[in-house]
């Protein structure tokens, strides 16, 4: 890896507080289940990567809303422990901060309902007014949990800005022709390819064939990602398959976006995409070896360490 520059990377996304209930059963309608272990973990897609992005000794700024309640003025003093810029986050005051209750039973089955609040209220608006940080950034990550027009929206600026957008295509969504052709870089799961694509994944021939019905579509890279397989990137319609680094996983909780927030950091650090391929392998590789979202997240010394 070559010395980072500390260039500007700016992550627009979504910020939640996870509240999971371990249970030896999850509770059937009508029923109330005892005896369960509370914990309460930050998490939301966006926020993951940005926390992922600055634990690696990135320059990130975060742009998310929370509401004016304790989840999020705890979600924006975590953020600042994280080194990250908080300048840009907004703070609705007619709706509660994201939050995701999760019951886990004993065989790790889950089942999750997740309250977006403030997330699905950040709006197009909210973009007009952060044009500063979209010029000082060099790249832009998003994600979908918020809403699918604030996405296209900041696409369409920062492409036209000549800004390089990365996008994590989670949770799986349709995405408009519009939106591919302002994307620098994609990085779905086998589940995310199917859905853009069409092209059901078994297998890495089938990977690539979807990447390549991907970059058809006008996205100039695609990564995508297979879990414990590693990642396949498709670029100038060349394969590389990047294998993952063997571990013992743990928890897989926030893995990906761990994954997208390394992606990024190495990008925009002036590696080339097989090289920041394999170092967010490593990255995702130390997370699953770890409990929680943002927790799991690693710092640069111990990719150096034990990688």
């Amino acid at each position: 890896m070559k010395k980072p520059k500390q260039p500007r990377i700016l992550v627009v996304g979504s910020a939640n507080t996870d509240m999971v209930i371990k249970t030896a059963t999850l509770p059937r309608p009508g029923e109330t289940v005892l005896g369960g272990t509370f914990l309460m973990n930050a998490g939301g897609k966006g926020a993951n990567q940005a926390v992922a992005a600055a634990r690696l000794g990135g320059n990130v700024s975060f742009v998310c809303s929370t509401g004016s309640d304790i989840f999020g003025r705890q979600a924006i003093m975590q953020f600042e422990k994280e080194g990250i810029d908080t300048s840009y986050i907004f703070t609705d005051p007619g709706n509660p901060s994201g939050v995701a209750l999760i019951m886990v039973d004993g065989q790790g089955e889950n089942c999750i309902a997740v309250a977006s609040g403030a997330n699905a209220n950040l709006i197009p608006d909210d973009i007009s007014q952060i044009t500063p940080v979209i010029d000082e950034a060099l790249y832009i990550l998003m994600q979908l949990e918020i809403p699918m027009k604030t996405v296209e929206y900041t696409a369409k600026v920062a492409h036209r800005k000549n800004k390089r957008v990365i996008l994590n295509p989670a949770p799986a969504q349709a995405l408009s022709p519009s939106l591919l052709k302002h994307i620098y870089l994609i990085t779905p799961n086998e589940t995310e390819a199917e859905m853009i694509s069409g092209v059901k994944i078994t297998d890495i021939q089938t990977a690539e064939e979807a990447a390549r019905k991907i970059a058809d579509m006008g996205v100039r890279h695609v990564v995508v990602t297979l879990g414990s397989k590693g990642a396949l990137l498709y670029t100038d319609s060349q394969t590389t398959v990047v294998p993952a680094y063997p571990v013992k996983a743990v928890d897989t909780t926030a893995a990906g976006d761990v994954f997208n927030g390394a992606l990024a950091l190495a990008l925009s650090e002036g590696n080339t995409l097989v090289e920041s391929v394999r170092f967010a392998c490593k990255a995702a590789a130390i997370s699953v070896t770890r409990i929680g979202a943002q927790a799991s997240a690693p710092y640069r010394k111990e990719i150096d360490n034990q990688l």
